[in-house]
């Protein structure tokens, strides 16, 4: 394996006072996808800006419009071909070599949307991009062959999430994943195994390159949590206490209260907290023990929690 790629779906809530929040995020990552481009597609002349901000070796991915997508009938398949278009000048713009295709889970994988999806492929020209095709909804066992072998012989990359086990129907020498986890949409921290479990269903790939888009509620940290652990070997702490007061700092970043304990569950339970300074575990694990009552604020849940364990 020749690379590996660690970041993030967009930079622009990666905070640091005073710096252009892209310059900041390029000094902690190598790559980012541009995720806001699937939504709108910005001025050229803004594009460029982001490509002089960041070091040459810094990689871009890019999200082509979801009308690359929604407008693959025949009779709209100009207006398909323009947008793709759009997407191929920003891509070069920032030099980016992946451009990723959503097909959303409301599509119907029927063989005449097959056979309009390879009618306006074959009338794309990628001009050197790699097409990474993320199909929503859809386990990779349950692809149509037919769609499959299109996929295949347009060198498309499959994109899937390996955070939720779901691998690409066939290998390539670039695995590019979008990492969402198990929970409600992004609602969810990996624990320190689950990000050691991508690492190693990413490296059983035996691909040449392989880029991880975190999309995790908290895709920063946990994005910067995979590269220390690739780099030493160790995950770091995600708070600077330990035990109560490692759960205390983490609902006191936005617990709300009065609250249930049921509630707390429910909205703090998928984060992760360090129970000493090697060992994580999900703060769930822990309000499950709660007494079952109405809650003041996070130091009643604590000194709740602290005379259980004497």
């Amino acid at each position: 394996m020749s690379e590996y790629l660690i970041g993030a779906g967009g930079w622009a809530y990666f905070s640091v006072a005073g710096v252009h929040p892209l310059v900041s995020y390029s000094r902690a990552f190598d790559f980012v996808e541009v995720n806001s481009t699937y939504y709108q597609v910005p001025p050229l002349a803004e594009v460029r800006k982001w490509r002089e901000m960041v070091p040459s070796s810094f990689e871009f991915a890019v999200r082509a419009h979801r009308s690359v997508i929604s407008l693959t009938k025949p009779s709209q398949k100009s207006n398909a071909l323009v947008a793709f278009d759009k997407a191929k000048q920003v891509c070069a713009a920032l030099r980016a070599q992946i451009l990723h295709i959503h097909v959303p889970a409301s599509f119907r994988l029927s063989r005449s949307w097959i056979s309009d999806f390879r009618d306006f492929i074959s009338s794309a020209d990628f001009d050197g991009l790699r097409p990474a095709i993320e199909i929503r909804g859809v386990r990779s066992s349950k692809l149509p062959p037919e769609l499959l072998e299109l996929m295949r012989n347009y060198n498309m990359i499959h994109c899937t999430d390996i955070a939720k086990g779901e691998m690409p129907a066939y290998d390539s020498d670039v695995l590019y994943t979008r990492l969402f986890g198990k929970g409600t949409h992004n609602i969810y921290q990996p624990t320190d195994e689950e990000l050691k479990e991508v690492d190693s269903r990413a490296l059983s790939t035996n691909s040449q390159k392989i880029v991880m888009s975190f999309h995790f509620v908290r895709m920063y940290k946990d994005a910067a949590r995979l590269k220390i652990y690739k780099q030493t070997g160790t995950f770091p702490k995600v708070t600077e206490s330990t035990g109560l007061a490692s759960l205390q700092d983490v609902l006191g970043e936005d617990a709300e209260f009065p609250s249930t304990k049921q509630a707390l569950i429910d909205n703090q339970g998928w984060k992760l907290f360090d129970t000493n300074e090697r060992k994580r575990i999900r703060v769930g694990e822990v309000l499950h023990r709660l007494p079952d009552k109405t809650y003041l604020n996070v130091s009643e849940v604590i000194d709740s929690l602290e005379s259980m364990l004497e």
